[in-house]
């Protein structure tokens, strides 16, 4: 009796069909990028994919998406990364996708109609405003209070920071405290807020190391400094009841940290090729490159994390068809991946020589932003104190940290 590793014909096909998007449509119409505003290089492409059914992948068919699983959207991200533009084309870009799936699971009507048709339409944008400077990775250490302010309306103050895709945003989902007596991760709510709005204001985007190149804010999410003072939002606009918002924004951020992993799959494949393809043509000192042994090596490390990549991902996928917990493997692949990118981009680099070094290919750009994974949606640290943390409570539980450790795979 064997293992099925076997991906279903209809998840191969979708795989596939995106996979020539990406190739014969996304990639170059990036070369448009710097000489035309995205709106006008976007807008076709939007138009012929939604013509070819390729529109929020894991988007029920009720609400107009494409209906996937976990596993299938799996492999279509990891195929979407591989471009600046793959994912925006069939809407399903971060961080909005994340924020879409938590107004289609925990939205009134009212707030379905409202904010989520705009957003799944292509309309609107949405951005996630939970993070603050006196918080950082403890969530639970926000200080933005929403005060009730009679049965129409919740007044907040407070302040946000790195609130990506902000300033492109048209909405955004705010997490701010409710009630600071209640139990720690039942303090917070989330709350939707139109914009632009004068009590959410955008001090700046915040200068990072990445380089900026044309449309940066639309294609790769800006990061903000808000200022949030006296905003009047609602009550009909609280997402999810009083005291949810922790929860839902974990929830929020678990699909976050996938599909950061999903494209960076995508990205350390492309890089993998490009170093590829250069070797096989570039001669130094009357042999290929490709001849080389040490060259063969580093394109089997980068051969063999990637592997371990996509296994630890369609583990992750299986275990999302089954509605089994995932948080461990989340946790492990979140830290891994971010990882592997730079490890792979790094060496497609350095296979390039001065040419990997210069931006004349993607490599550089793509070098200096893949440093912020080991931080977005929890650093590095963090995860590897949780994931510690659960070999120690497995080891307790049952005398051996096999469960910790993907021990449930045999």
């Amino acid at each position: 009796m064997a293992i099925d590793f076997e991906i279903p014909p209809e998840a191969k096909a979708i795989r596939e069909k995106v996979r020539q998007w990406v190739h014969d449509e996304c990639i170059p119409a990036e070369k448009q990028l710097d000489e035309k505003p995205l709106k006008d290089v976007l807008d076709p492409l939007r138009k012929k994919a939604r013509a070819q059914g390729l529109w929020c992948p894991f988007v029920p068919k009720e609400y107009g998406g494409m209906g996937l699983g976990p596993l299938a959207n799996a492999l279509v991200q990891m195929e979407l990364g591989e471009s600046a533009l793959g994912a925006l084309s069939m809407n399903t870009q971060g961080p909005d996708d994340a924020s879409m799936m938590t107004i289609l699971a925990h939205g009134t009507e009212y707030q379905k109609e409202k904010f989520l048709k705009p957003l799944l339409n292509g309309d609107k944008r949405i951005c996630f405003s939970m993070t603050e400077k006196a918080a950082g990775a403890d969530a639970t250490g926000m200080q933005t209070r929403a005060v009730k302010d009679g049965n129409e309306n919740y007044v907040l103050n407070g302040e946000k920071w790195f609130s990506s895709s902000a300033s492109v945003a048209d909405i955004a989902l705010v997490m701010a405290k409710t009630d600071p007596d209640a139990p720690r991760h039942k303090q917070f709510s989330t709350f939707i807020v139109e914009l632009p709005n004068p009590g959410y204001k955008i001090k700046r985007n915040v200068a990072n190391m990445g380089i900026h190149d044309a449309h940066y804010d639309e294609l790769h999410g800006g990061h903000s400094e808000i200022e949030i003072k006296d905003l009047v939002v609602p009550a009909d606009n609280l997402l999810g009841g009083e005291g949810n918002g922790f929860n839902m924004g974990q929830h929020r951020l678990a699909y976050g940290r996938l599909r950061h992993g999903m494209h960076n799959i995508a990205k350390a494949q492309r890089a993998l090729d490009m170093a590829t393809a250069h070797v096989i043509q570039r001669s130094t000192f009357g042999q290929l490159l490709a001849d080389r042994q040490a060259v063969q090596f580093m394109l089997a490390d980068c051969a063999s994390e990637l592997y371990m990549a996509r296994l630890m991902l369609l583990h992750i996928a299986y275990k999302a068809e089954k509605g089994l917990d995932l948080t461990q493997e989340n946790s492990i692949a979140k830290v891994f991946l971010a990882h592997m990118v730079h490890k792979v981009v790094d060496t497609a680099i350095q296979l390039h020589g001065a040419l990997g070094y210069s931006q004349d290919t993607p490599l550089a750009k793509w070098y200096t932003q893949i440093r912020s994974q080991r931080l977005v949606d929890g650093p590095d640290e963090v995860h590897k104190w949780k994931v510690g943390r659960n070999v120690v409570k497995a080891f307790k539980k049952h005398g051996t940290t096999a469960s910790a450790a993907g021990g449930d795979l045999i």
